[in-house]
């Protein structure tokens, strides 16, 4: 928190109790001056105090309590931490940037993981950001298409709102593409010509529709687009939920038989995505340690530069005060 005195900056406002403590003393000292000065006048007279106490300056006296005073008043005020004046700072900005794709597929309202597979990849993509650091992270969602939910960025409160607004009632009734998750995320790295490293995550439960996965991966290869894919779901499975306009359950899906339909965790196809491209398939825990390894795989990666940003910073002033309390303090000892 920040306050202003007397057109000045200070940071720290909670210690002003300096500042009494500074008053309590100053008081101190001088009541001791006075007390001092009235006990030598009932004792000596005036003509004769120089006599008696050849070395003894009530003027002395005076100033070595003055000094001590201003030593430890600027000792104060350097504790607060006086700021005024703005400077310009250059900030060079440095990390990865990675971008995590969201199936939202109906099949992702499973409950074969608890509460159900939207939930549970929401939840480990806000824990994969907390443990991220100085990375620019971008959200892509997909199912039968694809698009850029969140651009990428460093603002994580940001990000994690748009994550929050992927929800039961923004769920496609299409079928699930993968290889609309990938393109859309060349075209988001493809605006990026100069980075090495591209890095994507894949969260979804395996099921893909999509026609051109294989020429997506050969387009991958060439840019050097590394996949990571995170498997959302059990090998048990269970049924497809009929979701609401209003986000509610309704039952489940069922095929041309009249059968449920199960949706199953397809770890093979995801597996063999992350190998062909360089990446690697984590398989789901329910602790943290499934993210904390895919940040271990993601902060093995060279961080490169983002832009320079340019800021305007207040300068700290608190050197001069303490400067000008050890020369009091100084004076005072000598004296």
């Amino acid at each position: 928190m920040k306050v202003t005195f007397f057109g000045v900056m200070w940071a720290a406002a909670q210690n002003i109790f300096f500042l009494g403590i500074t008053a309590i003393v100053a008081g101190i000292i001088f009541y001791n001056i006075t007390k001092l000065a009235h006990n030598v006048s009932l004792l000596i007279a005036s003509g004769w105090q120089k006599i008696i106490f050849p070395g003894f300056s009530l003027r002395k006296q005076v100033i070595k309590k003055i000094a001590l005073l201003l030593g430890m008043f600027c000792l104060s005020l350097a504790l607060l931490r006086p700021q005024w004046g703005t400077k310009e700072q250059m900030i060079e900005q440095e990390g990865r940037e990675l971008l995590v794709a969201l199936d939202i597929s109906r099949s992702m309202m499973a409950s074969d993981i608890k509460p159900n597979r939207l939930a549970f990849a929401k939840s480990k993509i806000k824990k994969l950001v907390k443990l991220l650091h100085a990375e620019r992270v971008g959200l892509i969602v997909f199912s039968g298409d694809a698009f850029v939910q969140c651009p990428l960025t460093r603002d994580t409160a940001a990000f994690n709102l748009f994550l929050d607004n992927v929800d039961a009632e923004s769920l496609s009734s299409g079928t699930t593409s993968i290889a609309h998750a990938i393109s859309k995320a060349l075209q988001t790295f493809a605006s990026l010509p100069t980075r090495k490293n591209k890095i994507v995550v894949v969260y979804t439960d395996g099921e893909d529709f999509s026609s051109g996965l294989t020429d997506i991966k050969e387009e991958a290869k060439k840019i050097g687009l590394h996949i990571f894919t995170y498997g959302v779901g059990t090998e048990e499975g269970a049924p497809v939920p009929v979701i609401s306009d209003d986000g509610i359950i309704q039952g489940h899906q069922k095929d041309e038989q009249g059968k449920v339909v199960f949706s199953r965790l397809n770890s093979d196809i995801l597996q063999a995505l992350s190998r062909e491209s360089g990446g690697k398939y984590i398989a789901p825990t329910q602790d943290e340690s499934d993210m904390k390894t895919l940040v271990t795989y993601v902060e093995s990666y060279e961080k490169e530069r983002f832009d320079a940003k340019e800021i305007e910073q207040e300068e700290e002033r608190y050197p001069w005060f303490v400067g000008i309390a050890f020369v009091c303090l100084l004076c005072e000892w000598l004296l």
